[in-house]
């Protein structure tokens, strides 16, 4: 409906003119949504920012643009609201018929982007170290549907999806299991993954609260990146 708002706006800067001259052309009239359903479909308040310049109530400058506006193949006449909004119906036939040819359209009436541009759309990225949940599924549905709406539109889209599995957490992780459950880095299956979430959950609090344990999290990180053997084991395993 993009193009009958465009269409609707123009329709009214050409009774704004027609009705105070050639000195409000490009005067925005102010043409949006209605914020009730009960109003119409669309309104334009263009008649309150007017009022100070004219000198005129915004009611009588809303009306001397109803006067000029001629939107018959597409609305039903035009109210004048409160202070001096414009409501707008669409008529059912007008939108009976934009239906039709939306109908008949492969792309429903969506137009392509002008100007395709590539777009990342970064979706939930969860934390490896810890359990997945409900919240990780919500966002990676709507971050797809972004995604399909732009490569719909002719945007170049890029799914990101960042699993970092070599950062702190994994340091932290691993240099806390080394002094509480030194079995777990080197046994398949010494825990569960609701342990382990337990575990990392009681290293990000001493990693908060203890630079000594930052510092030795933060070696790990650098002996994992560096391929110390005993490392890589435990972060296998984990």
């Amino acid at each position: 409906m993009n193009a009958t708002q465009e269409k609707l706006k123009a329709q009214v800067e050409q009774a704004l003119i027609a009705a105070f001259g050639a000195d409000f052309a490009g005067v925005d009239p102010i043409l949006v949504p209605a914020s009730n359903p009960k109003f119409g479909d669309y309104q334009a308040n263009v008649a309150l920012s007017l009022s100070k310049k004219k000198g005129l109530q915004p009611r009588a400058i809303a009306g001397a643009i109803v006067e000029k506006l001629d939107v018959s193949e597409i609305c039903e006449p035009p109210e004048i609201a409160g202070p001096g909004f414009i409501n707008l119906k669409l008529k059912t036939a007008y939108l009976e018929a934009q239906l039709n040819a939306i109908q008949a359209d492969p792309r429903l009436g969506v137009p392509a982007a002008k100007t395709p541009k590539r777009e990342i759309v970064d979706f939930s990225s969860p934390n490896i170290a810890k359990e997945m949940h409900v919240g990780h599924l919500r966002s990676t549905i709507i971050g797809d549907s972004i995604a399909r709406i732009l490569e719909f539109q002719g945007h170049d889209v890029l799914r990101l999806n960042h699993v970092g599995d070599w950062g702190t957490q994994f340091g932290m992780l691993i240099a806390y299991l080394r002094e509480v459950y030194p079995d777990a880095l080197t046994t398949a299956n010494a825990l569960d993954i609701g342990d382990l979430v337990s575990f990392y959950r009681k290293a990000k609090l001493r990693f908060d609260a203890d630079e000594a344990f930052q510092e030795t999290a933060r070696q790990e990180v650098v002996r994992l990146q560096a391929g110390a053997e005993d490392t890589l084991h435990a972060w296998r395993l984990l």
